[in-house]
């Protein structure tokens, strides 16, 4: 079994809780989740102002990049009020992954979030198989375990 570090989720419990099959209006046009279906999709949802999440954007473009090639993918939304400010935090810690915006929180809503950042990672079926709140060095052998954990899985 892997850490504790990172929450299971039940099948029940994935029926009730976020999925990837959100599309929501952004200046002037459509986001989806669902573009991402058929690959492990590690969905993040973070701030300009969140500490940890300047933490984890190093982490989580490693992993973009380690496993890319294995249908892995990051999906980072942001959750500022003023897109400005995304930008400004994404021009000091430029990323590859797919960046999407949730200025009115939305999409946070319905994932129910509980802290910043959260994460939370779809298999390939588009179900979700685990979560977690917040953002901790310690635990990232264990984040990683479980990438590569559902990565293996068809």
């Amino acid at each position: 079994m892997l850490s504790l570090a990172l929450a299971y989720i039940t099948p029940a419990a994935a029926e009730n809780g976020p999925s990837l099959d959100y599309t929501w209006d952004y200046a002037g046009g459509q986001q989806s989740l669902s573009d991402f279906k058929g690959k492990v999709v590690y969905v993040d949802f973070w701030s300009s102002w969140c500490g940890p999440c300047q933490k984890a954007f190093p982490w989580m473009q490693k992993m973009q990049l380690k496993y890319q090639h294995q249908d892995f993918t990051v999906v980072a939304i942001n959750l500022d009020v003023e897109t400005e400010l995304a930008d400004a935090f994404l021009q000091k810690i430029p990323v590859t992954f797919p960046i999407r915006y949730d200025p009115e929180s939305d999409i946070a809503r319905a994932f129910k979030l509980q802290g910043m950042p959260s994460s939370f990672i779809f298999n390939r079926q588009g179900e979700l198989v685990a979560q977690h709140v917040g953002f901790n060095v310690k635990h990232l052998a264990q984040y990683e375990a479980q990438i590569q954990y559902w990565l293996e899985k068809p």
